[in-house]
C-alpha cells in the first residue's frame, strides 16, 4: 500500500496531485512519479472549471453535470437490448423487478466509485495497483480486459445490426465500419472533455425520445407494469428466467464503469481541500443518480415494449434485434416505430464505444502504468471483439450473433466481483479514505450488494456447467 497517494487533505487548495512525503519505501517510489503520471486521465485532469463558492448552487451543480451521463451509457448499451428484449418477450413484465434491483445496485456502486476518485485522487485501477501485489493486479487487469472485450463485442454487434437495419449494410461490413469510431473519440477529446460529454448527452436524448414514443404506442397495461416491478420467487426458481436475469444484471452493473467513474470525476477543477472534496462528492453523487434514473427508464422501456408487443401477441420466441425491428411497426400500428428502434440502437452503440475507449485507457494505465495512443488502444480492443463476430456470423448467421450478444452480457456479469469487491474494500478503509470513509451501515449494505452479485454469478456458473 502507498499511503501517500491516498492523502485526502492537501497542504494547499491549489495543490491537486502532489503526494506528501512519507518515510516508507512505497511512498518514496510513489514520490518519484511525476504529476502527470499520478493523475488519472492526465490530458483531462481538472480541466473543467468549477464556479467560485459564492456562485449559485445550480451553477455549481452544472459544473459537475456530465460524468454521470457518461457512466449511464454503459447501462443502456446494445447488450442491454438483447437481455431486455428476451426478458420481455418470454416472461412479460416479470423481470422489471430485476432491472429495478440492478439499477439500485448501480446507483450505490457508482456513488462509491465517485467517492473513491474524489477523496483519494486515485481511480479504482490505480488504487488496486497501490494496494495489491503484482500477481493479484495482473489477474484483476486480465479480468477487466475480458470485460471490456465483452462490452466491445456488444457494441460491435449493436452498431453492425443498426447499420444493417437502417441502410442494408451487411453485418461484417458494419462491424468493420464500427472501428472508425476511434476517430470520433480522438476528435472530441482534442476539443475538450465538455465536448465529449455534450456529444454523449445528445445521443442519450435521442435514445430516450425514441423509446418514449414507442412506449406510448405500445400502451402497456399500468397494472401489469407495476406488478412487474415487484420481486417474484419464480425469477430464482426458473433457470431460463434466472439466466436472462443475471444477464440483465451483467448488462446493467458494468464492471468497467466503476473504473471509468472513479477517473472522470477528477476532470473537475474543484478545490482539493476537505470542503472542496465533500462538495464534489455530493454533486457527483447527484449527477450519477439522476443519470442512472434515465438509464432505468430506457432499460425498462425496452422490456415493456417487448412485453407489450411480443409476449401478449404470441411472439414469445422473439429474441433477435432484427426480429424485433421487423415486427414492431406492424404490431404497434406505428410505421416509424421500427425506424426509431434502429436509430436508438445506433445511438447506443456509438455512445458505448466512446466510454469503452476511456475505460480501456484508464484500466491499462492504472494497472500497468502503460500508455499507448488512444487510437491504437481502441483498434486493439475493437479488433479482438470483431474476430468472434466474424466467426459466429460466418458459421451460424445472424441468429448466432444474437446468442453471442447475450453471452457477452453473462461474461460481463461474471467479471463484476473483480471490480465490486476491491471498490467496497477501499471505500470502507479509513486509512485510505480518511474522513470520507463510508459509514458502517453503508459498508454493510455495500457488502450485501457484493454478496448478492457473487451468489447470483455462482448460481449461473453452476447451472451452466451442470
Amino acid at each position: 500500500m502507498r499511503p501517500a497517494v491516498y492523502c485526502v487533505i492537501m497542504a494547499s487548495p491549489t495543490d491537486v496531485s502532489a503526494p506528501s512525503p512519507a518515510p516508507n519505501p512505497a511512498a518514496r517510489r510513489s514520490a518519484r512519479l511525476t504529476e502527470s503520471d499520478s493523475n488519472s486521465l492526465p490530458e483531462a485532469f481538472a480541466s473543467v472549471r468549477v464556479p467560485a463558492a459564492d456562485a449559485s448552487w445550480f451553477r455549481r451543480f452544472l459544473a459537475f453535470f456530465g460524468p454521470g451521463y457518461m457512466v449511464s451509457v454503459g447501462y443502456m448499451d446494445p447488450g442491454n437490448w438483447a437481455t431486455d428484449l428476451q426478458g420481455g418477450a418470454q416472461f412479460g413484465y416479470t423481470l422489471l423487478a430485476v432491472i429495478m434491483l440492478s439499477n439500485l445496485m448501480a446507483i450505490l456502486l457508482q456513488a462509491l466509485s465517485a467517492r473513491l476518485g474524489i477523496a483519494t485522487g486515485r481511480d479504482l485501477a490505480q488504487a488496486c495497483r497501490d494496494h495489491f501485489p503484482p500477481a493479484v493486479n495482473i489477474m484483476l487487469w486480465l479480468a477487466c480486459e475480458l470485460a471490456i472485450i465483452a462490452c466491445d463485442l456488444a457494441e460491435v454487434i449493436g452498431t453492425a445490426v443498426a447499420l444493417q437495419l437502417l441502410f442494408g449494410i451487411p453485418l461484417l461490413a458494419g462491424a468493420v465500419i464500427s472501428v472508425l469510431d476511434a476517430f470520433i473519440v480522438l476528435f472530441l477529446m482534442n476539443r475538450g472533455f465538455r465536448y465529449l460529454e455534450a456529444f454523449i448527452i445528445g445521443l442519450l436524448s435521442i435514445i430516450a425520445i425514441c423509446f418514449a414514443v414507442q412506449v406510448v404506442a405500445a400502451a402497456p397495461p399500468l397494472a401489469g407494469v407495476v406488478k412487474g416491478f415487484l420481486p417474484s420467487a419464480e425469477i430464482v426458481t426458473n433457470s431460463q428466467m434466472l439466466y436472462i436475469a443475471i444477464g440483465i444484471i451483467g448488462a446493467t452493473v458494468m464492471p468497467h464503469n466503476l473504473y471509468l467513474h472513479s477517473s472522470i470525476v477528477q476532470t473537475r477543477a474543484f478545490a482539493r481541500t476537505s470542503a472542496g472534496r465533500r462538495e464534489a462528492i455530493r454533486w457527483a453523487t447527484w449527477d450519477s443518480t439522476i443519470a442512472l434514473m434515465l438509464a432505468l427508464f430506457i432499460n425498462a422501456a425496452i422490456l415493456i415494449v417487448a412485453a407489450a408487443a411480443f409476449h401478449t401477441t404470441g411472439h414469445q420466441d422473439v429474441a433477435e434485434i432484427e426480429d424485433a425491428y421487423r415486427l414492431l411497426s406492424p404490431i404497434l400500428g406505428l410505421g416509424i416505430a421500427s425506424t426509431l428502434f434502429a436509430v436508438a440502437l445506433l445511438a447506443a452503440g456509438t455512445n458505448s464505444t466512446i466510454t469503452g475507449t476511456l475505460a480501456g485507457q484508464i484500466i491499462m494505465e492504472g494497472f500497468l502504468h502503460l500508455r499507448i495512443p488512444h487510437w491504437a488502444r481502441r483498434l486493439l480492443t475493437r479488433g479482438l471483439a470483431i474476430i468472434p463476430v466474424v466467426v459466429v456470423t460466418a458459421i451460424y448467421g445472424s441468429s448466432g450473433v444474437g446468442q453471442l450478444l447475450l453471452f457477452s452480457q453473462v461474461i460481463l456479469s461474471m467479471q463484476l466481483p473483480f471490480a465490486v469487491i476491491p471498490l467496497v474494500l477501499f471505500v470502507s478503509d479509513r486509512r485510505k479514505m480518511g474522513e470520507f470513509v463510508i459509514s458502517r451501515k453503508l459498508a454493510a449494505l455495500s457488502w450485501i450488494v457484493a454478496a448478492v452479485i457473487l451468489v447470483l454469478n455462482f448460481k449461473l456458473l453452476f447451472d451452466t456447467i451442470f
